[in-house]
């Protein structure tokens, strides 16, 4: 027996078995916490039924079955009883000031699914469940009747998303008609708070930019005019139009169909139907914006930050790291002081991420960015224009957290190009650089592709060091625009790393936001997979290019 041992550790096979034991233990905790994410975080955007139950206490509740469990709790005497109970997700936060309510199944009298129990995704608030009782479209227009009631209701919510589409439009036509003259005001503003302005040339610069604001205002005072009559018009429009809903308890609620997203009766829907709809709320999510605190709607500003994010910061860190890996190796004189180098770029590989974000604080943005605006929009001071938290600073310091890996895998790449390919250039005449550029670089692509997705996986899930650099929860603009100079690198932008973290810890109704922490989570791991499956695409095409060399 022990010579059978001491063979199989000769051979190695007990290390083999150990590290194949590790690689499954890993692949089991990967799969487990992807399968995790997928049902708790997909099943979100599924209509769910409505059950009403009644208690015993005579009050009433309607919502959807959220989740069971069971307990043990002493009862007199110190026996242990088992409890069973139901969590309902109730929603009515306007009216009851919680999403969420425990019910003890043994004070349930009664439980029913009604059929015109409806489901009410709102603009604010959450969820309304309740029951529909009338529809009024103006003061002598009121629909009463339950068997067209439904229908017209959904006719009259149509009216009123369009309504709100064209005040959205409206309002953002007075934003870009007033603009100018908002910005000149403004420069108004500054211009008197500043010592320029008991100056006779500032008197005189002062009194020409009243002149051209009020210019201005005359111009377009006839169209203001019109476009303010218009939002008027349709915001009484949606006042007049409302639903009049019964809750489970038997209270009224007026609901005003513009502050509706989309409503439903799931109790009378079957699988298709249903179908239609988890397909439609899917959607939403990666194209629309957040609403409630960030824990409904969509989250495309996200989406959109992330993946811009991630762009910007590989365009800025590939060819610093590339240039300087093609230095150390090619071009530097190796000694004691390149080893020193290497070993500190090994080292910041190590640094916590926080560390970078403060860097990139006091370096980028209150360095670089201050000088700019001093020296670039001395005119805007002191309100900040790239002395501020942006998507460029954020993205810059995320390049220098990810320089590390793009440089070693980039020098890794290098020393595995045939030392005689560089020899054999070099002896046919050309220089080093020709040299670099035409042997070296090519063969070591693959390593560099390498090494960007690396930076991309680390990249892209970091939130400590965008927290002080530029996230924000909400961001009112994208990054990128049609609206000149279109690329707009000093705005703010969001990011799915800290918009799980905003909504997971942050938000006023934790329990509500479960669902959207795993689904975002799940929309980040696709979003680093398929950059990962681009970038791993372009590797395999270069190897079979240059597959006559050695790797």
């Amino acid at each position: 027996m022990d010579e059978r041992i001491s063979y199989f550790k000769q051979k190695g096979d007990t290390y083999i078995i150990s590290a194949s034991m590790g690689l499954l233990l890993s692949l089991a905790m990967v799969v487990f916490i992807v399968i995790v994410i997928l049902v708790k975080g997909l099943g979100f955007f599924w209509p769910g039924d409505l059950l009403m139950v009644h208690l015993d206490s005579s009050k009433s509740y309607l919502g959807e079955l959220w989740e069971e469990k069971s307990h043990y709790q002493n009862e007199q005497g110190d026996e242990e009883v088992k409890v069973n109970e139901i969590q309902l997700k109730i929603g009515n936060r306007d009216l009851y000031g919680l999403d969420f309510v425990w019910v003890n199944e043994d004070n349930i009298v009664e439980r029913e699914y009604p059929k015109p129990a409806t489901t009410f995704e709102r603009w604010g608030y959450g969820n309304f469940y309740g029951i529909i009782q009338s529809l009024q479209l103006s003061e002598n227009n009121i629909i009463t009747d339950k068997d067209i009631l439904f229908k017209e209701a959904k006719q009259a919510l149509e009216v009123a998303m369009e309504n709100r589409s064209k005040l959205e439009d409206l309002e953002e036509n007075i934003n870009e008609l007033t603009s100018p003259l908002t910005k000149l005001q403004r420069q108004i503003s500054l211009l008197e708070i500043s010592p320029e302005a008991k100056t006779p040339d500032g008197k005189q610069k002062l009194g020409r930019m009243k002149e051209q604001a009020e210019s201005i205002e005359a111009d377009i005072a006839d169209e203001y005019q019109q476009l303010s009559s218009q939002i008027e018009k349709l915001y009484r429009e949606n006042a007049s139009m409302f639903l009049t809903v019964k809750t489970a308890d038997g209270r009224s609620k007026q609901i005003q169909l513009s502050d509706i997203v989309r409503f439903y009766q799931p109790n009378r829907m079957n699988v298709v139907s249903k179908s239609a709809l988890y397909v439609s709320k899917l959607w939403e999510f990666v194209s629309a914006d957040p609403r409630e605190s960030n824990t409904e709607g969509g989250v495309f500003p996200a989406i959109f930050g992330t993946v811009m994010m991630v762009i910007i910061m590989s365009i800025a860190v590939v060819p610093f790291g590339v240039f300087a890996a093609i230095y150390l190796n090619e071009y530097a004189k190796q000694g004691a002081i390149i080893r020193l180098i290497r070993l500190s770029v090994n080292n910041l590989a190590g640094v916590p991420s926080i560390v970078f974000g403060v860097f990139g604080l006091g370096f980028f943005i209150y360095t670089v960015g201050g000088s700019i605006d001093q020296i670039f929009f001395s005119n805007k001071l002191p309100e900040p224009t790239l002395g501020t938290g942006g998507i460029l600073w954020a993205s810059l310091t995320l390049a220098l957290l990810t320089l590390p890996v793009v440089v070693v895998a980039t020098e890794e790449g290098i020393l595995a190009v045939p030392r005689s390919n560089k020899e054999g250039a070099l002896a046919l005449g050309s220089t080093r650089w020709q040299m670099v550029r035409k042997i070296v670089i090519p063969n070591a692509m693959p390593g560099i592709l390498t090494g960007v997705i690396l930076a991309i996986s680390r990249g892209a899930g970091e939130v400590a060091p965008l927290m002080i650099t530029g996230v924000v929860k909400l961001a009112p603009s994208l990054p990128l625009d049609t609206s000149f100079p279109f690329l707009h690198l000093d705005r703010k932008f969001m990011h799915l790393g800290f918009h799980i973290y905003d909504v997971g810890f942050q938000s006023p109704n934790v329990e509500a936001a479960k669902p959207m922490v795993y689904t975002t989570a799940l929309l980040l791991i696709l979003i680093v997979v398929l950059l990962n499956l681009l970038a791993i695409y372009f590797r395999n095409r270069l190897r079979k290019k240059y597959k006559g060399a050695t790797f």
